[in-house]
């Protein structure tokens, strides 16, 4: 039993787990809220189920580009054989199941609509015949939804979206996405699989990421400028390395410091926000 936990938890990258329960984390301080034992229920499947969902369909329908990345069977993520397929499924189904019929129970529609798209656009990532995975610019566009939990964390309390927040993640997503698929330029073409950044090259992902990255960073000066100054200084060191030297080798060696992104601007945001909340001067 532990055995097949610890390989479900494998298969779920628990270090992107940051990119699902750092969002909902920022969405429930946003409302006013420094903690709320509502909120626990959403974070608990953030973690584990909804990143199950999320990594281990992506497995199921990439095995063949898997084995023969480099980076896979590692902490980057797992390399399944076809006999998991069903335990993968089935590890889907029993880890989802519960949560999301206590949030069409207990939430309200609109959450839950924005919660259901978030999932709808995730399988499609991987899934055929959407397969957003394998078209050029919606690859790219399908990860915007890692910013949801900013616009269904605050429809849950009954509160408004910070819209310029969630836009401004959107557009952050979106790039670190293209970033990120850079170092799997070579696999992907091989495999025949048309990413953003196999169409444009390391070159062209430069100006895409770069471009997202700006708007992003004028989208979070709207909201708070220290964290709009760090996105700036991070995502100009990573873009202007892969500029120095535009191949997925470089890519795979600024990787880390990719992972690392959202842990230091989600720092940067979240403790003023605690600040701010423990003295009582948000909202």
């Amino acid at each position: 039993m532990w055995a097949v936990i610890r390989r479900l938890t494998h298969i779920s990258r628990p270090v992107l787990w940051i990119n699902t329960v750092g969002p909902a984390t920022v969405g429930m301080w946003l409302t006013g809220s420094l903690w709320s034992w509502e909120a626990l229920p959403v974070l608990i499947w953030l973690t584990l189920p909804f990143n199950l969902l999320i990594y281990g369909v992506n497995d199921v329908f990439d095995q063949e580009t898997d084995a023969k990345n480099p980076r896979k069977g590692t902490l980057e993520g797992a390399r399944i054989v076809p006999e998991e397929a069903s335990l993968i499924a089935r590890g889907v189904v029993l880890l989802n199941g519960p949560f999301l019929l206590y949030f069409l129970l207990i939430l309200p529609v609109g959450a839950t609509l924005w919660m259901a798209l978030y999932a709808l656009i995730f399988v499609g990532y991987s899934v055929p015949p959407a397969r957003f995975k394998a078209r050029p610019f919606l690859d790219s566009g399908s990860n915007a939804a890692y910013a949801f939990p900013l616009v269904f964390v605050p429809l849950a309390f009954g509160a408004s979206p910070l819209w310029p927040a969630a836009v401004g993640l959107m557009a952050w997503s979106a790039a670190k996405h293209t970033f990120d698929a850079v170092q799997d330029v070579d696999e992907d073409r091989a495999a025949g699989i048309d990413t953003t950044a196999v169409r444009l090259g390391p070159s062209g992902v430069v100006l895409w990421s770069g471009s997202l990255w700006a708007a992003a960073t004028l989208c979070f000066a709207l909201v708070n400028l220290p964290v709009a100054l760090v996105n700036a200084a991070i995502s100009g060191y990573l873009l202007y390395g892969l500029y120095r030297n535009p191949t997925p080798r470089t890519g795979h060696r600024l990787y880390p410091m990719s992972i690392a992104f959202p842990y230091l601007a989600g720092t940067v945001a979240g403790v003023q926000l605690v600040g701010a909340l423990s003295l009582g001067a948000y909202p």
